[in-house]
């Protein structure tokens, strides 16, 4: 079938809306009519070329939810007219990392940023050549076809503009602070970054039962958000936070440091360790470029305090495990989803979508289809 999307010709543009062709489902696949895609950061790298692709064009976006609308050979457990999130993470369900419940980390991962589907080949053309779909979902176009490995089936009462933020950005926070960070009853947790992924890793870490929660980010606008939904203090740098936190622990400082920053640098690591107490941990989850290997940190200080760093991806949890259980926290008011959306764009205005998000207007913005875009 004939539709648009938003495209990457090269590193550097702006999304561009083209005409692309979209493959029906083969073997192990399903087609998905989306209600919406969130806009989030890793597309800005995407955009930048701080993450590459193997090929361009690249159709970008990697959060999304919608109704299942074609069924190929070999699916189970997925039919027309289900709802559904699209996880940027494939689980296959049979690897190893999924055989050891670290479906985050499933195989089938390997291929997110080649363009090549898990069943082989590529699903979307343009103008006659393959096509690369962000994180094989390419959510920025009303209609995918996708993997079943990459699909989470909900319940049909959850609006899906809101449930389309559990496929990143939403899940990547939350288990930040509750899963990788182990965030405890009693603990001072310190976010840095309050965009669409470190404003949950403050609602994750207040659910946990965190004594303070503190907030950092250098824009008003989300330390007033963060404060709104679960920070118990917020500044605007490491610096003026460390000393805070220093006098509210008494000099203990802080369980975790959760790094949330949209444009992580090597920069950011040793400020964040200087924050954390002995035994602590320094949790990475803002992304960097692909291309930095400096981290500047403190061997010193990591060694004789017995310190961690510790990457993270969609938060250290299977999103077959994460999706549902926030839907719970949702149903019962302990995860805001609505507080979230700040802006929604038609997919024609994604350009001023991203600025905004650059400007530090949003803490999350997403697009949202209607019938003319179908």
């Amino acid at each position: 079938m004939k539709t648009k999307a938003a495209i990457l010709h090269e590193p550097g543009r702006d999304w561009e809306i083209e005409e692309i062709e979209l493959g029906d489902p083969i073997e192990g696949e399903v087609q998905v009519r989306l209600a919406a895609s969130g806009l989030c950061h890793s597309d800005e790298h995407l955009r930048t070329g701080a993450t590459p692709v193997a090929i361009y064009p690249a159709v970008g976006g990697h959060e999304g939810a919608g109704v299942v609308t074609k069924v190929g050979p070999g699916v189970t457990g997925i039919n027309e007219g289900d709802h559904v999130v699209l996880t940027f993470i494939p689980g296959c369900g049979r690897c190893r990392a999924c055989a050891k419940g670290m479906q985050n980390l499933c195989d089938a991962g390997a291929n997110l940023l080649t363009g090549e589907a898990i069943s082989g080949g590529h699903r979307i053309t343009y103008q006659g050549k393959p096509a690369a779909p962000m994180c094989l979902l390419g959510t920025f176009a009303p209609y995918v076809t996708v993997n079943q490995a990459s699909v989470q089936t909900i319940e049909n009462d959850i609006p899906l503009e809101k449930a389309a933020l559990l496929g990143c950005g939403v899940s990547t926070g939350w288990g930040t602070a509750t899963e990788i960070g182990e965030t405890r009853t009693g603990d001072t947790t310190v976010v840095v970054g309050c965009g669409g992924v470190g404003i949950n890793a403050v609602q994750g870490a207040a659910a946990a039962g965190a004594r303070y929660v503190v907030a950092v980010d250098p824009v008003d606008f989300k330390r007033s958000k963060a404060e709104e939904l679960g920070a118990t203090h917020s500044f605007a740098s490491m610096e003026e936070a460390h000393e805070a936190v220093n006098e509210l622990t008494w000099g203990q400082l802080a369980d975790q440091v959760l790094i949330c920053i949209g444009e992580t640098t090597g920069e950011h690591l040793q400020p964040a360790l200087s924050m954390t107490k002995k035994g602590g941990q320094v949790v990475v989850t803002g992304m960097g470029r692909a291309d930095q290997i400096d981290a500047q940190l403190s061997l010193f200080e990591l060694t004789l305090l017995q310190k961690r760093v510790q990457g993270a991806i969609f938060g250290g949890v299977s999103p077959r495990t994460q999706i549902p259980r926030l839907l719970e926290h949702y149903r019962n008011g302990t995860l805001k989803l609505d507080e979230l959306v700040t802006t929604e764009y038609k997919l024609e205005d994604i350009n001023n979508g991203y600025a905004d998000m650059r400007a530090g207007k949003n803490l999350r913005g997403i697009i949202r289809y209607t019938d003319a875009d179908y």
